[in-house]
């Protein structure tokens, strides 16, 4: 969608299973390959959103988690500035090219 729009993809992705090894409450061991993919995509010029379910202390930890992990986000749990102003509101939906998730499952088209 937004690729008619703007000039970056953005990536939604998930912390726990994902981003980390989980240990919840805890933060897990670094997926390393995930988050050299991740930097190398926000390099380029893309977007990315940590998109997680973790709120409170939890999201803050999985927050500087990434920090230390030298992975910044464009956006916690919410759309994009340009989305919103895009649209003129804030879906519950995040809007995004991709999402990266452990519990994520693609129908085939003819079923």
């Amino acid at each position: 969608m937004n690729d008619k729009i703007f000039k970056f993809k953005t990536i939604a992705v998930d912390f726990d299973g994902t981003l980390c090894y989980s240990e919840w409450p805890n933060c897990g061991p670094p997926n390393h390959a995930l988050i050299a993919y991740l930097k190398e995509w926000k390099r380029n010029g893309n977007k990315l959103i940590l998109w997680t379910c973790r709120d409170g202390d939890a999201l803050t930890k999985a927050v500087e988690w990434c920090r230390e992990q030298n992975l910044e986000f464009d956006a916690v749990n919410d759309n994009l500035p340009e989305i919103i102003e895009l649209y003129g509101n804030n879906s519950r939906k995040i809007t995004c090219d991709y999402y990266i998730d452990d519990r994520m499952m693609k129908m085939p088209e003819n079923m």
